[in-house]
């Protein structure tokens, strides 16, 4: 039986590619989605065997909504797919109990590799990620964390992608006075005073693209 895949991203095209070179090697392409919140969905639905996710997606970023995915179905194997290659991406990947980590730039066949090899319970890494950052994971030894809960992390992206609060509030189903709680939280935490500076820090943290 083929292994079944959700792909997730939020470039169409990039999907229809994925999904033609993934199908053309035996595997089965069971759900796409455009955004993280989608990709959530779709998996608590169909339960892939392997999520393939862009780091970077509106809504919910890739890693939150893996951690999502893996608390909702277990079973299911984590796979992000992205441009970043700084270790505190990576090393929030591995905390987050995800299985893959692949590098755009690499070729398409390193993409399928990732996929045979979580399948069988392995971690794959992209060849080029820093063996520090592996080292550190595995040594418990500490890079800096990201200091926001989930549920922060969540509205900082959605603030950064130009929400109101209101609008926040309503695509979090919160009231909006919880959605300027947060921000206000946020805020104090990451010793930011400024929208733009939010937004630079996103952008830092591969929430959000430049």
């Amino acid at each position: 039986m083929p292994t079944r895949i959700l792909l997730a991203d939020d470039h169409l095209i990039v999907r229809q590619a994925l999904k033609a070179l993934l199908e053309g090697l035996g595997f089965s392409v069971v759900g796409e989605a455009g955004d993280g919140a989608e990709a959530v969905r779709v998996a608590r639905e169909r339960c892939p065997d392997v999520a393939v996710l862009d780091l970077t997606m509106p809504i919910r970023n890739g890693l939150d909504a893996a951690r999502e995915i893996l608390q909702a179905c277990p079973r299911v194997k984590a796979i992000l797919l992205t441009v970043h290659t700084e270790d505190h991406y990576v090393l929030d990947a591995l905390r987050a109990g995800i299985k893959g980590y692949v590098v755009k730039t690499q070729a398409a066949a390193d993409l399928a590799r990732a996929i045979n090899e979580v399948g069988k319970g392995m971690v794959y890494l992209s060849p080029g990620i820093s063996q520090t950052v592996v080292q550190a994971y595995l040594t418990k030894s500490d890079l800096p964390p990201d200091p926001l809960t989930p549920r922060e992390r969540e509205v900082l992206q959605l603030v950064a992608e130009g929400n109101s609060s209101k609008e926040v509030a309503k695509l979090l189903g919160i009231t909006k006075k919880t959605a300027e709680s947060h921000r206000t939280r946020i805020m104090e935490k990451l010793e930011i005073h400024e929208t733009a500076s939010l937004v630079r820090y996103a952008v830092r943290r591969g929430l959000i693209e430049p």
